[in-house]
């Protein structure tokens, strides 16, 4: 593939730098697979050199999958978006855990520091074209699902779990995306 390079060049660079949210796609090892959604402020993934990414771990759901999954097998994707651009950049590599107190310190929000960092290893990178988003028109706003067609998350683990309070999961999320976010 003519396409694919093994390092991040300007455009690469470029890319991530606009780039505020990403979908991290790791291996079990054991026939299990993850894809995790990770945002942040345009820029949030680092450059450290051509071929190193840092990635800070934020808060999330508690799950620990991709973290589990890298301690397992190192190999992570990458597909990094960009609001209003169609094209996205992909990239493969080899992750590790850091916890190197510079590099946390490094990717420090509001005076928080991240869980961890992970430190990727960049293999191969590269563009990937538009069809999938200009199909999906995933940036029109004619697009935009209206909040009210679908139920709220709380709704949606009390239908699941049983004796779970749809209004208390609710408030609890309310809080947590205003405060606990970092």
């Amino acid at each position: 593939m003519q396409k694919e390079i093994p390092r991040l060049d300007k455009h690469c660079r470029d890319f991530i730098a606009l780039s505020p949210f990403l979908v991290m796609s790791t291996d079990g090892g054991d026939g299990t697979a993850d894809a995790s959604p990770r945002g942040d402020a345009p820029g949030f993934v680092t450059v450290l050199d051509d071929n190193t990414l840092a990635l800070p771990d934020r808060p999330g759901n508690n799950r620990l999958d991709s973290l589990l999954n890298i301690l397992r097998n190192p190999a992570v994707g990458l597909i990094f978006l960009v609001p209003g651009i169609n094209e996205t950049l992909r990239i493969n590599g080899k992750a590790t855990i850091s916890l190197d107190p510079d590099l946390m310190e490094a990717h420090a929000v509001q005076g928080k520091l991240p869980r961890s960092v992970l430190k990727i290893a960049v293999t191969s990178a590269y563009m990937h074209c538009a069809k999938a988003l200009i199909r999906s028109k995933l940036w029109d706003p004619d697009s935009k699902v209206e909040r009210s067609v679908f139920p709220t998350l709380g709704q949606v683990l009390a239908d699941q779990i049983a004796g779970m309070d749809a209004e208390q999961s609710d408030a609890y999320l309310e809080v947590a995306y205003k405060e606990n976010l970092y």
